[in-house]
């Protein structure tokens, strides 16, 4: 009998949070590799809050999902079969694998990573892949983080901010303030990640309790979140503060326009910065974060957490909570 490919495609273009009817499961056979390929058996799948805009029909730095193909997302994966001297079967490997049980590895746009020996597939996707390099280089490249810096982390509970805010820390911040949605995640930020102050964006007055943790003001902004939270920040912005756009996710499943932020002259006034960026310009650097990051790791100064859903079927319902607030930690589904 012909193996056969298990995959999630998009069936419609979402306007919020994923619905039924936004993917379908299909059954395709498993790819057939040529020379200079080789055929991965997924494990793992990295989900992203940037796999909802790729849903959209909009422009981007990457094309939009086409309706009928399969999502796009990284993932970690095994070696089954190989076709090139790049690729050994049994290697473990990350790269973009889609929402399916098979990938193929090449060259080129289709190249994936070989994972040393002994590196754990959840650490890999979280701490050591987009998640942790997307905070290493915003904070210390895009946010150019000073040792006193007062840093103000929105969706703080979440993958990329946690990490953020521990690599603050380690940076030489002089206060870290997190924002996050429920008291359960407060908690974690300061008993666990070293947080010095968490607030409730939910049951809190977000701007008084951040003029009461930050009465000089705020140095960096490292911002998941936009909309009103991005707002409050800019009206408390210190001398020559910056903000770095990593994410907007509160806008992500908003129809119509996003809301931009009505405080952005506070820039001029206080001589500030708000630049956005995207984790590929620092392609050619993977590997110095990755390096550092591995050592935080085995000297025990950075922590990490994941939210793991099992089975192919259950992406859409783990991509859908990063946007209704469930998950703790990186989301992560296991095939």
């Amino acid at each position: 009998m012909e193996a056969m490919n298990q995959q999630v495609v998009l069936a419609e273009r979402p306007t919020t949070i994923l619905e039924p009817s936004t993917t379908r499961m299909e059954t395709t056979p498993v790819p057939e590799i040529v020379d200079g390929e080789a055929l991965v058996e997924v494990s793992h799948l990295s989900i992203d809050p940037t796999i909802r805009t790729w849903m959209d029909d909009a422009p981007g730095y990457l094309p939009p999902i086409g309706i009928g193909e399969v999502i796009r997302s990284g993932g970690v994966g095994k070696i089954v079969a190989s076709k090139s001297d790049r690729y050994k079967v049994g290697d473990l490997v990350f790269g973009t694998v889609g929402w399916q049980q098979y990938a193929v590895a090449g060259n080129g746009p289709r190249a994936m990573t070989t994972l040393p020996p002994g590196v754990d597939p959840l650490i890999a996707i979280n701490v050591l892949g987009v998640t942790g390099l997307t905070a290493y280089f915003g904070l210390l490249d895009v946010g150019r983080i000073q040792s006193g810096d007062t840093v103000v982390i929105s969706g703080a509970a979440g993958a990329t901010g946690s990490s953020a805010g521990q690599i603050a820390k380690l940076s030489g911040a002089g206060k870290v303030i997190g924002i996050a949605g429920s008291d359960e995640k407060c908690r974690l930020l300061t008993e666990q990640l070293g947080f010095d102050v968490a607030i409730n964006y939910k049951t809190d007055d977000v701007a008084a309790s951040l003029r009461a943790a930050a009465p000089k003001g705020v140095d960096l902004y490292f911002d998941n979140v936009g909309g009103s939270l991005l707002d409050i920040v800019l009206a408390q912005l210190a001398m020559r503060g910056r903000v770095v756009l990593c994410g907007a996710i509160s806008q992500y499943t908003t129809p119509g326009r996003p809301v931009g932020p009505a405080n952005y002259l506070n820039l001029i006034i206080k001589r500030g910065r708000m630049e956005g960026f995207i984790i590929l310009d620092f392609a050619d650097r993977y590997g110095e974060a990755q390096g550092q990051i591995l050592t935080w790791l085995l000297e025990g100064k950075m922590h990490h957490a994941e939210h793991v859903l099992e089975g192919l079927e259950r992406a859409p319902e783990a991509l859908n909570l990063l946007f209704t607030g469930g998950n703790t930690g990186k989301v992560i589904v296991r095939l």
